[in-house]
């Protein structure tokens, strides 16, 4: 019988040593614990940023120019009633933290489970696979933790942690940009620890699963730029 390790030392596992934490995981699956402080910890990580006047503005900003990216026009009452929305910003934070914590780990754990049985690999259990999507959702709570400090100093709710650092010099607005500034480092990173977690409960090749989740990932972003491009907006 495996020995569940502590909570704390499954959040540091995931950091530090993914393969061995999540194969713990697998074998004695723990859910709740780690949904609970995974969601609490993003959602007070935004819910802190936008109670302060610039998270405020910053969250009106992103909504603006996330309409405007889409060929969507902001006339003064749309922006007057996204003024108002915007100084809800704790309940934002809340529904946005669950969409990408827990709800995330319940509706991905179920989708993989049917893929894995589609190709002939039905040897893990649904708790398993949550368990080890649920510990993966560390590095998505972390990022949380870590970009807030730079969204305020920067007061812009724009992703600081994006593929668009290395490539300052091209046109905002452009095809390229928009890629880059959708990839985000933390959520490349947080495939691959799911690759890692989910090769060790199917064996199957870390390699293989962290290409093909990274290719699902460039491939929906790249879908993303070019609908926000073909809509002609200008954010």
């Amino acid at each position: 019988m495996t020995t569940a390790i502590s909570l704390a030392a499954r959040i540091v596992g995931v950091v530090r040593t993914p393969r061995a934490t999540l194969e713990h995981v697998a074998a004695a699956p723990r859910t709740l614990d780690i949904l609970v402080v995974t969601f609490v910890t993003a959602a007070l990580s935004s819910a802190l940023l936008l109670r302060t006047d610039i998270g405020r503005f910053a969250l009106l900003d992103r909504w603006e120019r996330t309409a405007l990216a889409v060929g969507q026009q902001v006339d003064d009452a749309r922006y007057e009633a996204m003024r108002r929305a915007a100084g809800n910003g704790a309940a934002y934070a809340v529904a946005s933290a669950s969409a990408s914590i827990p709800l995330l780990a319940v509706v991905l754990s179920a989708v993989l489970v049917g893929a894995f049985r589609l190709t002939g690999r039905p040897g893990a259990t649904y708790s398993q696979v949550l368990a080890v999507v649920s510990h993966a959702g560390v590095i998505l709570a972390l990022r949380e933790v870590v970009t807030a400090p730079f969204v305020y100093a920067r007061e812009t709710l724009a992703n600081p942690a994006t593929l668009a650092l290395f490539v300052p010099a091209l046109a905002e607005t452009s095809l390229p940009a928009r890629f880059f500034g959708i990839l985000d480092l933390f959520v490349l990173w947080w495939t691959v620890v799911l690759a890692v977690g989910l090769s060790a409960v199917y064996g199957t090749p870390v390699r293989r699963l962290a290409l093909a989740f990274m290719g699902v990932y460039v491939l929906l972003a790249g879908v993303l730029a070019i609908t926000m491009a073909l809509a002609g907006g200008t954010a």
